[in-house]
C-alpha cells in the first residue's frame, strides 16, 4: 500500500494506557494502516466522527455483549477484540452478535496485526475450536427454526430488527425520537425497521409486538 487513502483505518478502544500502546503498534506498520483518535468505550465512540471513517474498530475491553451487538448492529465498520477472557461461551456468543475477529492479549504483535487485515477483508479470525463450536451452534439453531413456524419467522429478522424489538419492548411507553436515540438512528430509520419487522411477524402494531416479544422471549438483544 503506498499512501494512506489506501491505509487500513484502525479505531481502538479501551483504557488510556493499553489504547496508547495498541495505536502505537497499528501506527508502527504505516502506510499499511493508519490509528485513527479512539476512545475509552463504545459509548464515548458513539459521538467520535473518527469511528464514522474506521475500516476496522478493535475492542481492547471487558466484553459485555449487549454493547457489543448494539454497536455492530449500528456501525459499518468491523469489530474485532482484543481480550484475556477464556469464557469461551461468551466469546462465541460474541461472534455470532457480530464481532469479527477475537485476537488473546497473549498473542504475538504480528498476529494482531495480520488479524485486523483479514477481518478487514472481510475474513473472520478465530481459533478453531471456536469455528466447530459455533458451526455446530448454529446448525442446531437451523434445525430448531425448521420445526418451529415461530422461529422460522424470528430467524427471518435481521440483528439490528432484533435489537429495535428490543428497544421498544424494554420502554412500550417511550415515543419513537426516543427509542430512535437509544439505537442511535432516526426516527425515519426506526418506522422503516418496525414496517419490516410487522411485515415478517404477521403484527399490525407495537402493542402487538410487545405480545408477540414477550411470548417468544424477544425482550432482549439477541
Amino acid at each position: 500500500m503506498s499512501n494512506s487513502a489506501d491505509s487500513i483505518r484502525v479505531f481502538i478502544v479501551g483504557v488510556p494506557l493499553l489504547r496508547y500502546g495498541l495505536e502505537r503498534l497499528v501506527q508502527s506498520a504505516h502506510p499499511r494502516f493508519e490509528a485513527l483518535p479512539g476512545a475509552a468505550s463504545l459509548e464515548e465512540a458513539r459521538g467520535m466522527e473518527s469511528r464514522h471513517q474506521a475500516n476496522v474498530v478493535v475492542l481492547a475491553e471487558d466484553v459485555v455483549l449487549e454493547q457489543i451487538a448494539a454497536f455492530c448492529a449500528s456501525s459499518p465498520a468491523t469489530l474485532m477484540l482484543v481480550t484475556g477472557s477464556q469464557d469461551d461461551a461468551t466469546l462465541d456468543a460474541a461472534i455470532m452478535v457480530g464481532v469479527r475477529g477475537i485476537v488473546r492479549t497473549n498473542d504475538s504483535p504480528d498476529l494482531f496485526l495480520r488479524a485486523i487485515e483479514k477481518v478487514s477483508a472481510g475474513e473472520v479470525w478465530v481459533d478453531r475450536g471456536a469455528t466447530g463450536r459455533i458451526f455446530v451452534a448454529m446448525a442446531r439453531q437451523r434445525a430448531a427454526d425448521r420445526s418451529d413456524p415461530e422461529r422460522a419467522k424470528i430467524a427471518t429478522l435481521t440483528l439490528r430488527e432484533r435489537h429495535t424489538i428490543a428497544a421498544v419492548v424494554s420502554d412500550a411507553a417511550a415515543p419513537g425520537k426516543v427509542i430512535a436515540a437509544r439505537l442511535c438512528i432516526s426516527e425515519h430509520t426506526l418506522r422503516n425497521h418496525l414496517t419490516s419487522i410487522y411485515s415478517k411477524l404477521n403484527l399490525a402494531n407495537r402493542v402487538d409486538l410487545y405480545r408477540y416479544a414477550s411470548r417468544h422471549s424477544l425482550h432482549e438483544p439477541p
